[in-house]
């Protein structure tokens, strides 16, 4: 019984190592260019997969109180690994996994703000940024109703001063700003995978004030589990609160 516990224990921590070396390490070998998007993505939920069962042998080895030849502690720290590398990304992908599986996301999916500067950047994207229109529209206004224009007590040029600034604290990079226009463009890359997503904040002169619209489109990928519409929302409360926004 002793050798049995000891080699699942064993087992636990190798299926740990393995599982959190392609859930961390394969996104960041895709970012610097060395691992292709395709096995990157099939690598972490392999790495999940892994994990998962790693941290179920810990378990059983630590309930059933058999011995443990290499120590708890090895039991145990194999199975903080697999829960960090296993149960975690479960946990952050879930409220994403519920998004509808689009890409392009906009407060005025009537007339959504169009993009200048950035069309450049994106000549090798998957992603186009033509518009998918009355169906895509129906998408978003499914899962993202709270997403709409807002009126702010300021002038266009002023706007886009203030959404620069916004942007910048957000981490955003800014491509474009045109206050005359009243347009700024700017792209933002996602932590983990190092993915691309464009955003356009378009400002418009109307009664007591100015309109903002703002869109935000992934270069790749079909669902952005929710991420676009975060980044949409974010940017506007930020707004909220340095005052621009009434």
């Amino acid at each position: 019984m002793a050798r049995s516990s000891g080699g699942m224990a064993g087992w636990a921590f190798r299926l740990a190592v393995a599982g959190g070396v392609l859930v961390v390490v394969a996104p960041v070998l895709h970012r610097v260019g060395v691992l292709p998007l395709g096995p990157a993505l099939l690598a972490v939920p392999l790495g999940i997969l892994l994990s998962l069962v790693a941290l179920l042998l810990a378990v059983i080895v630590l309930v059933g109180r058999r011995p443990m030849p290499a120590g708890r502690a090895f039991v145990v720290g194999a199975a903080v690994a697999a829960a960090v590398t296993g149960l975690l990304p479960v946990i952050l992908a879930l409220p994403g996994l519920q998004a509808p599986a689009i890409h392009d996301i906009t407060t005025d999916t009537t007339t959504p703000p169009q993009f200048e500067a950035v069309v450049a950047l994106r000549a090798d994207a998957p992603n186009s940024l033509e518009y998918g229109g009355a169906e895509l529209a129906a998408s978003q206004r499914e899962g993202y109703p709270d997403l709409e224009t807002l009126v702010v007590g300021m002038t266009p040029a002023q706007l886009v001063e203030q959404a620069r600034d916004v942007a910048t604290a957000m981490g955003w990079e800014i491509v474009a700003a045109d206050a005359e226009a009243g347009r700024l463009e700017a792209s933002d890359t996602t932590f983990w995978f190092g993915f691309t997503d464009d955003i356009v904040v378009r400002a418009r002169a109307v009664a007591g004030g100015t309109e903002v619209d703002v869109r935000s489109v992934s270069r790749v990928g079909v669902s952005d589990l929710g991420a676009n519409a975060k980044r949409i929302r974010t940017f506007l409360e930020r707004l909220e609160a340095a005052g621009s926004v009434h």
